[in-house]
């Protein structure tokens, strides 16, 4: 594998990004990791090497990036990250409040950087470009389906959050324009996607133009697909990685013979 940092030019500063590609056998489809609220860490990194080691080119992009570098981490004893309702207050704002700072369109700008950026030189195969987003990364890949359909083909949201709001950039009004394939994964357990809003978003794109699935996890609570977390649970995320890979392989596929 092959892995650096690179510098991505956006109209509002240089964004760091992480990427990662097989040595051999590209160009490669495109997929690009939205980060949650914690920001960039090792702990996506590792996510993309997952991703980029069945034949995709993987990024990892700061979006906080117009911030500085913004990095928390808040490990237990048994050095696991400790999820966003079991810390303190002041270290929960300390944590949240970057990602008020962060708009959605700020991100979908990013993610037209992105798609500038890897048609120049990379090995990436023109074509299809794949999501993967968790908590507020969750509903940015809603965004960005919605605002490039032509590219984004294939979106996973894991435990996305505001995925439909009262807000008007909120992600559920692009649902017409969203193309080729999203899946999301639910807890069974989350106050920022209850179990009520979840049906609401089927309902809504069952008729439109995009193949939507979805799951439900028994027992999992938000932020259960991360695998670092204290609450991380290895059947939800194992079910959404099958989901994925099928999605990717049907839309974007890894290898063509």
């Amino acid at each position: 594998m092959k892995e650096r940092f690179v510098a991505i030019e956006t109209p509002s500063g240089r964004m760091q990004t992480f990427v990662i590609h097989p040595e051999r056998g590209g160009p490669f489809p495109a997929v690009i990791i939205y980060m949650d609220i914690w920001g960039v860490r090792d702990e996506l990194f590792e996510i993309a090497r997952r991703v980029g080691t069945v034949g995709y080119y993987c990024m990892v992009p700061d979006f906080y990036y117009r911030q500085g570098k913004v990095r928390h981490e808040f490990r237990d004893a048994q050095n696991r990250m400790i999820s966003l309702h079991a810390l303190d207050e002041e270290r929960k704002q300390l944590v949240t409040a970057p990602g008020r700072q962060l708009s959605n369109q700020m991100v979908v700008d990013d993610t037209g950087a992105i798609l500038d950026f890897v048609r120049r030189g990379e090995p990436v195969r023109p074509g299809g470009v794949g999501a993967i987003g968790y908590c507020m990364g969750g509903r940015h890949v809603l965004c960005v389906a919605g605002h490039f359909p032509e590219h984004v083909r294939a979106s996973a949201s894991l435990h996305g959050t505001s995925l439909i709001s009262d807000a008007p950039d909120s992600p559920h009004r692009l649902a017409k324009q969203f193309r080729g394939e999203l899946y999301c994964g639910f807890a069974e357990t989350d106050p920022y996607a209850p179990l009520s809003m979840v049906k609401e978003l089927d309902e809504l794109l069952r008729p439109c133009p995009v193949n939507y699935h979805y799951a439900i996890h028994t027992g999992a609570q938000h932020g259960y697909a991360l695998p670092n977390r204290d609450i991380f649970d290895p059947h939800g995320a194992a079910r959404d990685w099958e989901q994925i890979f099928a999605m990717f392989h049907r839309q974007i596929p890894a290898y063509k013979g």
